[in-house]
């Protein structure tokens, strides 16, 4: 499994790799949250780039309050700092209110080329939400159309979906692969190829993704150990490597439920249905986050429901500071795993570990409880 080491270079270093896509003539677009139509932006000839932010935010302090999560931040100061004049353009979707906020702050003070926000709808489970949010994507098209200078036909659209569906099948079965012997893959590994998939040239990735998963169904067939199973739920974006305290700490994380994990590859798009429709489809019926509204309970009953179907004996829930809706959502979601009997642990983090001890040290008396 030789490509890992690709995909951890990747996602340690995605300017660095944004910029030798850019030296090789490629069109590289910005993108914020798991809801940016990514499939238009690859119709379009682009390669969609994840923005996750970095390091020192001195600079990002001059234009945020303190409040505002690492995330934000972080981004911020990337792009302030000049980390991400690789890129063509920036897309907004409009998600939590930091993000609504960020994108004007954004598009006065970064140089990162062209400037798109995306309206998506709050409410997904009625029929008039499903009509905006076609035509949501829709105005996006003409936006990068004549952002870019170019035209995406339906064809276009059509290819490029197809191609989303292969890579998330791929990420799927790994995931799959590691509920059903999670010794075979380290965490943090998963992980980084999650991460990774946000950068690449997605033509490479998926070449990459059948190699890897080929090798590791192999691996997967023999007969391993892992620890207390576990699922990690949470609004971590930019994650520091928590996977290895987790699995040092006698856990095996099994499944998660973040916006960069299982919810990023979900969904898959009716390639023989009208394609403009079908992508709108993926995006209105996805688990949604808690930015967004399907209804009291379905954020609940799917973190139990993947509890349950990948046998885990808890789980740990890691919160980004100051990030108010998964904190909203949080006791209930609590009350459910308590009904069915599922124990749970929180704790917040940035993008570093404000005490690394201090979370292994948790993670242990959790488990060992479990």
């Amino acid at each position: 499994m030789n490509n890992l080491a690709l995909f951890h270079r990747i996602a340690k270093n995605p300017d660095e790799y944004g910029r030798e896509l850019k030296k090789s003539g490629r069109k590289i677009v910005g993108y914020f949250c798991s809801y940016t139509p990514e499939e238009i932006i690859l119709a379009a000839g682009a390669v969609p780039f994840r923005i996750f932010g970095k390091g020192d935010v001195s600079l990002a302090d001059a234009h945020l309050q303190a409040y505002s999560c690492s995330l934000i931040r972080g981004a911020l100061e990337d792009a302030l700092s000049g980390g991400l004049d690789f890129l063509d353009g920036a897309v907004f979707p409009h998600t939590c209110d930091s993000i609504q906020r960020l994108s004007d702050i954004w598009r006065i003070n970064a140089n990162t080329g062209f400037h798109i926000d995306v309206v998506l709808p709050v409410k997904l489970d009625t029929k008039s939400s499903k009509e905006y949010m076609a035509d949501v994507i829709k105005k996006f098209i003409r936006d990068i159309e004549k952002s870019l200078g170019i035209e995406i036909s339906a064809d276009d659209l059509r290819a490029s979906a197809g191609k989303y569906n292969q890579i998330r099948a791929y990420l799927k079965k790994i995931y799959e692969i590691r509920s059903k012997n999670p010794a075979v893959i380290r965490s943090s590994d998963v992980h980084a190829i999650i991460k990774a998939s946000m950068f690449m040239d997605r033509d490479l990735l998926l070449k990459e993704l059948a190699s890897f998963t080929e090798d590791l169904q192999i691996e997967g067939e023999k007969m391993k150990q892992g620890g207390k199973r576990v699922v990690l739920a949470g609004g971590v974006c930019n994650l520091p490597d928590i996977y290895t305290l987790i699995e040092d700490s006698g856990g095996a994380v099994v499944w998660d439920d973040f916006c960069t994990g299982s919810r990023y590859i979900e969904g898959e798009i009716d390639l023989s249905a009208d394609i403009l429709e079908s992508t709108a489809g993926r995006y209105s019926e996805r688990i949604v986050c808690p930015a967004k509204h399907s209804g009291l309970f379905p954020r609940g009953e799917h973190l139990v429901k993947i509890a349950k179907e990948n046998n885990a004996k808890g789980v740990i829930f890691l919160f980004l500071k100051f990030c108010d809706p998964h904190s909203f959502d949080y006791p209930y979601m609590k009350e459910m795993l308590d009904k069915e009997g599922i124990p749970s642990m929180l704790f917040e983090v940035e993008d570093q570990l404000p005490s690394e001890g201090q979370f292994k040290t948790r993670c242990e008396a959790f488990l060992e409880m479990i």
